[in-house]
């Protein structure tokens, strides 16, 4: 039996070993039901009700690990895979760790477009992805390859500006910088390896499934309201519900329970209208998975 379990083939999957990606990748894994227990600067670790490996990672490091085979997957920035440049596939965005990669001057600098860059310093962590967006905009400036703490570039005279990633911009702001272009727009993506053979492709394709239940849940609402029967068709056609609401008569005469999912993006606004048609007694139930 021992020999066999040993034979399973697992799926490995590399993920950034500290910081927001790491917490965000850990949580997605538990809510997809994947039970990991990693201790402290533990660099692997099996889950225990899946078949899946997990490696701890640089996150600058793991589009190569993905590439050379080392891991069969990994879950990391878009803009990593887009500034490392390997040969790995990506297959899924993962709907967290958004954020954009933005040229940023000074304060007091009058920002015409992306022509006040021809000629000037530009200090980055992403040379790869500035020269490749200067070159689409026929733009020629010097790139400064800074390793951290790009922002106080201008300030010390290093650069004139510079390309960083954004989420909030407080950062900038205490640096005398504002962000001026917008370049990438940036979320954790699932990548894989080209050559994933076809047993880890199965894998693979259970593991998206769950992401694509979580994801599924965490834009939708599920509600319960009572109607008048008199209104009842008018409400139901304010549902856009998967397929059609369920509808319930209710104890008390001349009136039904209708149950319905909504997309988060047009909850409010249908919540509104549904109140204004009749409806009652309105339940909004958090979806922890939905299999479609």
């Amino acid at each position: 039996m021992s020999n066999q379990m040993n034979t399973t083939p697992r799926l490995r999957l590399a993920i950034q070993k500290s910081g927001r990606l790491n917490d965000d990748s850990m949580r997605l894994l538990k809510e997809c039901g994947i039970d990991i227990s990693n201790g402290m600067n533990q660099l692997k670790a099996n889950a225990s009700n899946f078949p899946i490996e997990v490696f701890f990672l640089r996150d600058d490091d793991i589009p190569q690990y993905v590439e050379d085979g080392v891991a069969d997957i990994g879950f990391v920035g878009e803009n990593v895979v887009f500034e490392k440049k390997k040969k790995v596939v990506i297959t899924e965005k993962l709907g967290f760790g958004k954020c954009r990669l933005s040229i940023a001057v000074q304060k007091n600098e009058e920002y015409t477009g992306v022509q006040f860059l021809q000629g000037k310093k530009i200090a980055t962590s992403y040379p790869v992805i500035v020269a490749n967006f200067l070159e689409s905009k026929g733009v020629q400036a010097e790139i400064h390859e800074i390793s951290g703490s790009v922002e106080i570039a201008p300030g010390i005279g290093l650069a004139d500006a510079i390309c960083d990633l954004v989420s909030s911009g407080s950062t900038l702001f205490m640096n005398g910088l504002k962000e001026s272009e917008v370049i990438l727009e940036s979320q954790a993506v699932l990548i894989k390896n080209e050559g994933l053979d076809a047993e880890k492709q199965q894998l693979l394709d259970r593991l998206i499934f769950r992401i694509h239940a979580v994801k599924k849940a965490k834009n939708t609402k599920y509600i319960l309201l009572n109607a008048p029967n008199n209104k009842l068709k008018e409400i139901i056609d304010l549902l856009p519900g998967m397929k059609s609401p369920t509808v319930l008569p209710l104890a008390e005469e001349g009136w039904s329970s209708v149950h319905s999912v909504l997309n988060e993006n047009d909850f409010w606004n249908i919540i509104e209208q549904l109140k204004a048609a009749g409806a009652q007694g309105i339940l909004v139930v958090p979806i922890e998975k939905m299999i479609i």
